[in-house]
């Protein structure tokens, strides 16, 4: 399977230096499945089914190699009616913001870790996941230091990054990769959906307004609830209300509905917006 013809990674920041660049990112991920001995794909807990890659989770087991499933940002859900798919295991849920979940995670790699002797192997230990699904920060959690770059941008991080977990696993880290018959630059609805997954960051989208939309179609009392405004289930209301509220007004008093639209996206992807409400 030739990665470099089959998958591709969201556009960085800086466009032009990194174009040739980021046909080679799938060959670090290959690079990464061959090397590793257990494999951890980081998953947003809020969206575990829509941020998985199946494709390269066959790839794993096709090659032998152990598969964990990290469900990060778990704090943003609610764990007493939390339903997980039945084949995502085994499976561990992780906030690195509120530091819960480390203890069982680095328990669970030392059991798929093989033992030879009754002593630990010495072993590599690939993390794989969408971008911003929060695989540097897991890291950091995980080794107890910040060592692994993180940032808010999607796809953030640019080659492979080894670190120690311990005297006896190595962690990698690798680029957020979205398959490529899920990326796009013109199909609005795959756009609005690795936005809505933080897969692609707010102010990279060409239409804010439409992704809102879709945002409130899925989860109609997500933004009602939060944003506490009675706009009717009328997006443009709601534009229109909080534009003036926030004081994204251009010449004439007129709402800025492009900024106000990031805004909600921006809002969205902090997790400062429940989800979790129907």
């Amino acid at each position: 399977m030739k990665f470099n013809k089959t998958w591709k990674v969201n556009r960085p920041k800086d466009f032009k230096s990194m174009t040739k660049q980021r046909e080679k990112y799938p060959d670090i991920v290959l690079k990464l499945i061959e090397t590793s001995d257990v494999v951890i794909e980081v998953l947003d807990a809020r969206f575990p089914e829509e941020t998985r890659n199946k494709d390269i989770e066959k790839l794993i087991l096709k090659k032998k190699k152990r598969l964990i499933f990290a469900l990060n940002k778990s704090d943003l859900i609610d764990k007493k009616d939390y339903i997980v798919p039945k084949d995502i295991k085994p499976y561990v849920l992780i906030s690195s913001k509120k530091r819960e979940g480390s203890r069982i995670l680095r328990e669970l790699i030392k059991r798929e870790v093989k033992y030879r002797d009754g002593k630990m192997e010495r072993a590599q230990v690939g993390i794989i996941g969408y971008p911003n699904t929060g695989k540097s920060s897991l890291i950091n959690f995980l080794i107890g230091r910040t060592s692994a770059k993180t940032a808010y941008e999607a796809g953030f991080t640019k080659g492979l990054q080894k670190l120690r977990l311990s005297s006896k696993i190595l962690l990698m880290d690798t680029p957020g990769v979205i398959p490529k018959e899920e990326y796009s630059h013109t199909d609005k609805d795959k756009i609005s959906h690795h936005v809505m997954v933080s897969a692609r960051n707010y102010d990279k989208v060409r239409d804010p307004e439409f992704v809102v939309l879709k945002i409130f179609k899925k989860y109609p009392k997500a933004l009602k609830n939060y944003y506490k405004i009675d706009f009717e289930n009328n997006i443009e209301i709601l534009l229109e209300k909080l534009g003036k509220e926030r004081n994204f007004l251009s010449k004439g008093g007129i709402v800025d509905e492009d900024r106000t639209a990031r805004s909600i996206l921006r809002d969205w992807q902090e997790g400062k917006i429940n989800s979790n409400l129907d």
